[in-house]
Formats: C-alpha cells, structure tokens, sequence
C-alpha cells in the first residue's frame, strides 16, 4: 500500500503521455499531406526570428494592453511549469519538494511561481471582461460563434482553477509545515517561501493535520491532472499555438512581403517563347520542371505542409481580420476565417483517416473551395499583405487565398469577368486598357 500512490500517478502520467503522443501522430500526418515546401534555407536568420517573434514576443506588445497581459500569461506559464517538473518527480519518487535542497534558490522560485501565478489569475481575468463584456469587434466575428468562443472561455477558466489549485496546495502545505507534520516538515526549516499563498492561512485555520495533508493533496492531484489534461486537449483547441508558434515561426517565409511565387512551369514556357534561339518543337530537357497535374489548390491537400501547420498555428486572435481592408469595408473576406476554415478541412480529412483501416480518407464530395471558403470571400482580397504582417507568430493567409485564386483562373477558368477582360487586354494590347498600343497617345491631341 506504500506505494500505491506511486503507482498511480505513474499510470496516470502514463495515459496522458500516450494521448499526447498519439495526437502529435496524428497532427503530424494530416500536416504531411500537404505538398512539399523547401524552408530549411537561412538557417541562422530563421533561429533569430524564432528568438524574436515566438520567444520575445516582439510582434505581441504591437497592442500594449492585450501584448502585456500575453506576456504575463506565457511567462507564468513557462516558469511555473518548472514546478510541474518538481511536482511529477514527487509523484514518481514519492519523494516532497524534491528541489528544496537549493535552499534559497528553492525559496526565490517559490515565492516567484506564486507572484506569477496571482499575475496570471489577474490576466486571465482581463482577458475574460474583453472577451465576453467589452465590444471589441474582433471578438464580435462571426466565425467566432459557437465552438471557438467557447473554446477561448473553456482555457481561461481552466486557468483560474489550476492557479487557484497551485495556491492552495501551497498554503495547505505552509500550513503543514509549521505545523511540524510528517514527511511537509524539514528539520532545515520552512522549504519554499509563500508570499500570496500564506494569505489563505486564515481559510484553513482550525483544519486538523488530517484534513490539511486531504486538502493539499486534493489540490496537488487535481493540479497536475489538470495540467495533463490541459496538454491533451490543446490538439483539440486554438491553444495548440503554445506549442506550434515556435515551428511556425521558425519556417514562415523570408521573402519580401509583397513578392509572389511564380509557377517554375509557366516561367519556363515564357521564357522559351522570348528566346528567339529556342526550338519550340524541341523535346524537355531532362530533369527540367514537369507540368503539374494541378495548378492551384481547390483544397487542403494542394497547399503546402507550412501552410496546414500554420492552421494547426493560428490563435484566432483577430489580428489579421482587424487589419484587412475589405473586411474592414464590409466584405465578407476574414483571413482568420480563412485560417480557420483550412484546419477545419485538414480536421474533417484526419477524421476520416482516423476511421478508415486503409488509411485512406472517405469521398465527401466536399473541398475547402466553395464547401468551407466561398470564391466572394477569394475575390475580396487586395493582396495587400495587412494580414500577414499583423499576426504575431507568422502565419500567411494570404499564400491560401493566391493558391485558390490560381486554381479558379488556371484549372476553371472563373476568374470575375473586370479581370478576364484585364488579362485579355494585357495579352492582345500589352496592357489592361481596351486600346490599341498605336492609339495609346490619342489622347494628347483629344484638347
């Protein structure tokens, strides 16, 4: 019965860290079907930006008041998981305050975890009152009804609640401490230092010594299976961007924002047609580009893997929606939307993945084109790149819409009539106006 405990917890920690690794699995391989993108290129510049952009948070504090709440969430969250370290070698060791042999290190991080954990609980809080009672408009979208809003409510409160746990396991512990209990007390004196939590002494004064080590152990469980709870479900929840804005950020793409990729098969054509020495009867040289099969995406298994970890990526913050400029005009263009729609699509075929035993996705007769993004909300965009610059951890709508555009233009033919008549003018006149390049200084003699 001694080690009963144990043997719990490591079961415990056991089925959370295989649910983990199965839903990695699984986000990996609905990822990889996505086409193959080289972003291995400039290797330092890409770790500086990582440094940056998801380490620094530079792009973050654009927004001061939401910038300066997120770093106080993700700093506690980073340092205090260095106690969820101490807390799960207890629990496998059956060992108490493993790291209290640092002495007053140990103290200063206590203590620090706890300032960081009310910091927290005071954010979370923030975050709350603008998201459910402050009109800010990026949180009014439609695409946020339902699920994702309650998806964004489910973490903050899920937050509050392990922060709570974290301060009261901690005056409970206080509390058994100098009360000289077996295996809390230390003949070395008090172990950790307890600047918020020794404010809650008062709530438990009068508990006997039994119902203390009941209530701090309560609270010890129900934090750290809270917290392997919390990892499993991130795959299930925007909140995957805790994990994912690193990679992310690290193989977004370096090129100038207002640069665009041309098709190595067309530019090879063009450029045979203005070489006057090119034989246009002569066979491909070997290895040269082939045609594709597809020009385009018409659904998520055309676009690239960067492109589908980037859903997997997106915070649903708003920033790019808040920023786009037909949105902004009434358009129903969201590039949030976008983001969202292309997980829900990767989702949908990794659900049916799932199910298959061939390990092959059912015929839906549905596709990301016109089954979850509609060709009004393609045609919106201004290629302005607003979107792409304002959010905080890479990702490119943009790239998605340009790829869906290329699709409707190259493979249907669809583009809207004001761009057909565009391009047939450039082909026949070498411009977008309907004349021809001898009348083209007309108008000089029109006065």
């Amino acid at each position: 019965m001694q080690f009963l405990p144990q043997i719990l917890f490591v079961a415990v920690f056991a089925f959370a860290v295989y649910f983990f690794v199965r839903n990695v699995k699984r986000l990996k391989r609905n990822v990889n079907l996505g086409k193959d993108v080289n972003r291995s290129d400039q290797k330092k510049k890409r770790l500086n930006k990582m440094l940056r952009v998801a380490l620094g948070q530079s792009k973050m504090v654009t927004k001061p008041i939401a910038g300066a709440l997120h770093v106080i969430v993700y700093v506690g969250f980073v340092i205090i998981n260095i106690e969820v370290l101490e807390i799960i070698l207890d629990g496998i060791l059956g060992t108490h305050r493993l790291f209290s042999f640092l002495g007053p290190v140990y103290d200063f991080l206590i203590g620090s975890f706890e300032v960081l954990a009310l910091l927290v609980l005071l954010s979370v809080i923030i975050f709350w009152i603008r998201r459910n009672l402050m009109n800010i408009k990026r949180f009014l979208s439609k695409e946020l009804k339902g699920w994702p809003k309650n998806d964004a409510n489910y973490i903050l409160y899920f937050e509050v609640v392990l922060m709570l746990l974290f301060l009261t396991m901690n005056a409970a512990d206080y509390q058994l401490q100098l009360s000289g209990a077996k295996h809390y007390a230390s003949e070395a004196g008090i172990m950790g230092a307890f600047p918020i939590s020794q404010y809650l002494l008062p709530v438990l004064d009068g508990l006997s010594t039994s119902t203390l080590i009941v209530v701090e152990r309560a609270a010890w469980w129900l934090h750290i299976i809270g917290i392997l709870f919390f990892l499993n479900y991130l795959y299930y929840s925007k909140h995957l961007h805790i994990l994912l804005a690193f990679p992310n950020v690290y193989f977004s793409n370096l090129n100038p924002k207002g640069e665009f990729r041309n098709l190595e098969s067309v530019t090879s054509e063009v450029k045979m047609m203005m070489d006057p020495n090119a034989d246009p009867f002569a066979e491909p040289a070997e290895g040269e580009d082939e045609i594709p099969e597809k020009f385009g995406a018409s659904d998520v298994t055309d676009l690239s893997w960067f492109q589908l970890l980037s859903s997997y990526t997106c915070t649903e913050c708003g920033r790019c929606t808040a920023e786009c400029p037909a949105n902004q005009t009434g358009k129903k263009l969201s590039p949030r939307k976008i983001m969202m729609d292309t997980r829900d699509r990767l989702e949908s075929i990794g659900e049916s993945l799932n199910k298959n035993s061939d390990h092959q996705p059912e015929n839906d007769d549905k596709k990301l084109l016109d089954g979850y993004i509609s060709r009004e909300e393609l045609w919106a965009c201004t290629t302005c790149n607003a979107c792409v610059e304002a959010c905080p951890v890479g990702i490119d709508p943009l790239s998605i819409i340009m790829d869906m555009r290329q699709y409707l233009v190259m493979e249907e033919s669809a583009a809207p009539a004001e761009l057909n008549n565009a391009m047939t003018n450039i082909e026949n006149n070498a411009a977008p106006w309907p004349y021809n390049q001898q009348d083209r200084l007309n108008w000089v003699n029109e006065s």
